[in-house]
């Protein structure tokens, strides 16, 4: 088998980005059989041929591409294919989202890291206190330390299963705030449609009516915070 073939098959076959260097100890052996024995001959042996890999994905004839995320490398769909392959998600089962308010945390965490809870509340004008916990059960999100302030609060930061999750090589890969927005929108447009026939009928609570106003107005924060920045 060739070295890329064996690359293709682990970089499939990882749940997780995998790094060059666990690439390199699987493949060792098998490179060294070839007369390479030297470590740093096998690591460069290993990258080019990963590089060349990564090239021949990057063709049209290729639905996937090999990503860099986090640290590793890793399988995933081209954007142009996003569209078909979410449709097909979607009719195996309903997706799984954040809520809105869950949403608007871990944005304000991602884009003023690392940030504590009275300063997330200042931004979206609520508590945040609740869906802390639940971005940190997901491990979406950990703790950086205590802010050397008067009562010393906790610091958050995004995660590497952040990273994961987006599909992002690092922080530097954050969307602008209008594409955020824009994500925002899109990803919460099938559950603010009902809301707004609700208030139409009279029928619609208090909480549901605000949740867009809200939304915009954390959104706004945000981006002012960050040109301020």
């Amino acid at each position: 088998m060739s070295l890329k073939a064996q690359l293709e098959a682990i970089i499939y076959a990882a749940e997780t980005p995998i790094t060059i260097d666990q690439i390199t100890a699987l493949v060792k052996d098998s490179v060294a059989a070839e007369g390479v024995s030297d470590e740093s001959d096998i690591k460069s042996r290993v990258r080019s041929s990963l590089l060349e890999l990564i090239g021949e994905y990057g063709s049209s004839d290729h639905g996937v591409e090999i990503r860099e995320v986090a640290g590793g490398y890793r399988m995933s769909t081209k954007p142009e294919q996003h569209e078909v392959v979410r449709a097909f998600a979607k009719s195996l089962k309903p997706p799984v989202r954040l809520s809105l308010p869950a949403l608007e945390t871990l944005a304000v965490i991602a884009y003023k890291q690392p940030v504590t809870v009275p300063e997330i509340n200042d931004i979206r004008g609520v508590d945040s206190g609740g869906v802390i916990g639940t971005l940190l059960d997901r491990k979406l999100i950990t703790t950086a330390g205590r802010k050397q302030v008067i009562g010393r609060p906790i610091l958050y930061k995004t995660t590497k299963e952040f990273l994961m999750r987006f599909g992002l090589k690092d922080i530097g890969e954050l969307p602008s705030m209008e594409e955020f927005e824009k994500l925002v929108a899109e990803s919460f447009q099938a559950e603010l449609v009902p809301a707004e026939d609700a208030t139409m009928s009279g029928q619609a609570s208090p909480s549901e009516s605000a949740a867009p106003n809200e939304a915009h107005s954390s959104s706004e924060s945000i981006g002012e915070g960050q040109k301020a920045g």
